[in-house]
């Protein structure tokens, strides 16, 4: 089986041009896991299959590296546009695919007929608190809300881009608890489906630095999903602009929230390797 090895901000995928469902349901999550693995496998932050549907539409699902599956990731959609487009697989600048979280419309910036940026449109926020979803709250939404994990209050701001987001505004982003609170804020009972988790700071209402733990994965150069929740939660919470540059460790990523409601997303996406899976790695999955 072939694969390439992309990276959105060094946020970093196998993509794989075939079907999950040529895969066996129960083994979709251990395959994952077993490529996603930085020793033994490829290495990864997830795995995303990139197929066509019955009617013809490109579709893109992504496994994280627990075997998880998630419902939509931004700086993976950016790096699939890039790699239908460079494999010859679309011809149009912008064109649309299909996720777990529904239609995103990406957009190829061309330079000199290279790639140069995607800028994607992600939709419209969710911010009902059952959709997010979000439990144990009054407010039908979560802004600023005040919460307590383990004794310690919190303020938080949940969004969803199609997949949950808790953000938390911070004085110092280098040294906020990522890995500590991180990880009880995505499995805390607040939030049944689990959530990612981004700590954000504010250089001014146009920029923001922001370090992320996510969902199934563990703390990441980037999110591009989370810097869209960011983007929308700050402008709520009255500390952002609806235009938006996201500071990543792993680099910039450029939000808009426009007038008509929906988010778009504008950052890089870069091819690593190529390669093919042997029959040894095969038969790993079986064991």
């Amino acid at each position: 089986m072939l694969f390439t090895k992309w990276h959105g901000l060094g946020n970093d995928f196998i993509i794989m041009n075939i079907s999950p469902f040529s895969l066996p349901e129960e083994r979709r999550s251990i395959f994952a896991q077993r490529v996603c693995d930085r020793n033994k496998g490829i290495g990864g932050d997830g795995l995303v299959f990139v197929f066509r549907d019955d009617q013809g539409e490109f579709n893109m699902r992504i496994f994280n590296a627990d075997g998880s599956e998630a419902e939509m990731c931004g700086n993976a959609i950016r790096c699939v546009a890039k790699y239908l487009y460079t494999r010859g697989l679309v011809n149009d600048r912008s064109f649309s695919i299909q996720t777990k979280a529904g239609m995103k419309i990406p957009e190829l910036i061309l330079d000199h007929g290279k790639v140069k940026a995607v800028r994607v449109d992600m939709g419209e926020p969710i911010l009902e608190r059952d959709l997010i979803p979000a439990v144990g709250f009054a407010g039908s939404r979560l802004i600023n809300e005040e919460i307590e994990i383990d004794g310690q209050p919190l303020k938080i701001t949940a969004v969803s881009m199609g997949n949950p987001h808790c953000i938390l505004f911070v004085s110092d982003v280098e040294q906020a608890p990522v890995t500590s609170l991180g990880p009880r804020l995505e499995c805390s009972h607040f939030f049944p489906a689990k959530t990612n988790v981004e700590f954000v700071e504010v250089l001014n209402p146009g920029s923001v630095r922001m370090r992320v733990w996510e969902r199934g994965v563990g703390e990441t150069q980037a999110c591009g999903t989370g810097a869209c929740a960011v983007a929308v939660g700050g402008s709520l919470s009255g500390y952002l602009d609806r235009r938006v540059e996201v500071n990543l460790p792993g680099g910039r990523l450029l939000v808009e929230w426009e007038k008509n409601n929906h988010v778009y997303m504008t950052g890089p996406a870069e091819e690593v390797f190529e390669g093919k899976l042997t029959p040894d790695f095969w038969g790993s999955i079986d064991e």
